[in-house]
């Protein structure tokens, strides 16, 4: 027993060896130190996301003011094509023609007797004598385009008239007439006449008829018709032609007078010349045909195509050149811009054009009792094309007794192109 005891306490006391013992940690050396932690410095750099929000008025009032400035040019953009009123669009002419307006005086004229008066412009020149011209231009341009042929005419004593057509020009474009409108009461409108069937008789009422009926009560459907007066381009067909020709004549005391008609001019007013042939002296067709115009329609009536058009000299002057005058450049380019684009003008024109009457038959118009006796001229321009040449020709052989002349301009002639030998 001893010796296992003693054995015991030897093998007790022996060391362990290094690789069966578990290693101690080592302690740190004291050669080197562990500094202690020194706490953050109060000036200690912002971290990034402090900076941003330091950042933040200042990409604030930028992007700020990039939408201001965006909103703003968009307004300004989009009133550009808002339509002034007559006031402002008049003080913005160009000066020429706020001279040419100065120069003429206004006619009012009843187009319609259930409409008020229509105010025709009209630029005359010379004195009154026994040789009065009246001109009645075509379609899309004016008075002021025929200004220098007026102004020629007084020259050799003649007293010449141009008139701007209802829609065209300085008179009036646009016609205040009174339009009903239908208001049916939809489903909102049913619920509130409920609403106050209840209010009047009691919520109980209401109660016992969804109950019996299934369903709340309410009136039969109610139609409202209230009028309005609405803005709207004026309709200027062959009659309403006819009207403002006659009444502009009475009121000027032109009668008898000699007649021009210009493209589309002849159109409108055959019936009325057939008419009254007897206040007419002579009647001078200028580049007219049986059908057709000389502006082509389809550029004042694609959305983006016309805005284009009416708004840059540029492209107008393009369009011009090669449909109506090659001699229209600078202000008098200009002014039949304005002109045909300014206070609802485009409508106007787009909707006299589309009521022209296509099936117009020159011949059977030049042989009626009242126009083959009379004295007439066709005066066409002769260095536009060969096509046209050619339609002149046609033109001058079915109204036989009409004297045939060739001019030097475009089909929208000026003074330096046109004779007229009355």
């Amino acid at each position: 027993m001893a010796i296992i005891t003693e054995h015991e306490d030897d093998h007790m006391n022996q060391p362990t060896s290094p690789s069966k013992s578990k290693p101690k940690p080592k302690p740190e050396s004291q050669s080197k130190p562990r500094k202690p932690e020194s706490k953050p410095s109060r000036t200690r750099t912002a971290p990034p996301q402090a900076q941003r929000q330091a950042q933040n008025p200042f990409v604030f009032w930028f992007y700020f003011t990039v939408i201001v400035s965006l909103i703003t040019f968009t307004f300004v953009f989009l009133s550009s094509f808002s339509t002034p009123d007559p006031k402002t669009w008049f003080l913005k002419l160009p000066t020429i023609l706020k001279d040419h307006y100065s120069k003429g005086r206004t006619v009012k004229v009843q187009i319609n007797p259930s409409e008020p008066p229509t105010e025709v412009f009209t630029y005359s020149k010379g004195q009154k004598t026994s040789e009065n011209v009246l001109i009645i231009h075509g379609l899309g341009c004016s008075s002021f385009t025929f200004r220098k042929v007026v102004d020629d005419l007084a020259s050799k004593g003649l007293f010449g008239v141009a008139i701007d057509l209802p829609g065209s020009g300085f008179s009036d474009k646009t016609v205040v007439r009174e339009r009903e409108f239908i208001n049916e009461n939809g489903f909102f409108g049913r619920l509130i006449e409920v609403y106050e069937e209840i209010r009047e008789k009691g919520l109980f009422w209401g109660f016992d008829n969804l109950i019996e009926q299934g369903h709340l009560p309410y009136e039969e459907v109610k139609i409202r018709v209230s009028k309005r007066d609405v803005v709207e381009p004026l309709d200027l067909g062959a009659q309403e032609f006819g009207r403002v020709l006659g009444q502009v004549i009475d009121s000027m005391g032109l009668a008898p007078l000699h007649l021009v008609l210009h493209d589309s001019a002849l159109v409108m007013g055959a019936n009325w010349v057939a008419e009254n042939a007897r206040l007419l002296r002579s009647v001078t067709l200028i580049d007219t045909m049986p059908r057709g115009i000389a502006l082509p329609l389809w550029a004042l009536q694609v959305p983006v195509i016309r805005d284009v058009v009416l708004r840059l000299d540029l492209v107008f002057g393009k369009l011009m050149g090669s449909c109506c005058s090659k001699t229209f450049k600078g202000s008098s380019l200009e002014a039949h811009r304005i002109l045909m684009n300014g206070r609802d003008g485009r409508e106007t024109i787009v909707g006299i054009g589309r009521n022209l009457n296509q099936s117009f038959d020159l011949a059977e118009w030049a042989t009626t009792d009242g126009v083959k006796g009379m004295p007439m001229q066709v005066l066409w321009s002769g260095s536009w094309s060969q096509e046209w040449s050619e339609e002149g020709k046609r033109v001058a052989e079915v109204v036989s007794q009409a004297k045939f002349i060739k001019h030097s301009g475009g089909r929208w002639p000026q003074v330096g192109d046109l004779i007229l030998s009355l």
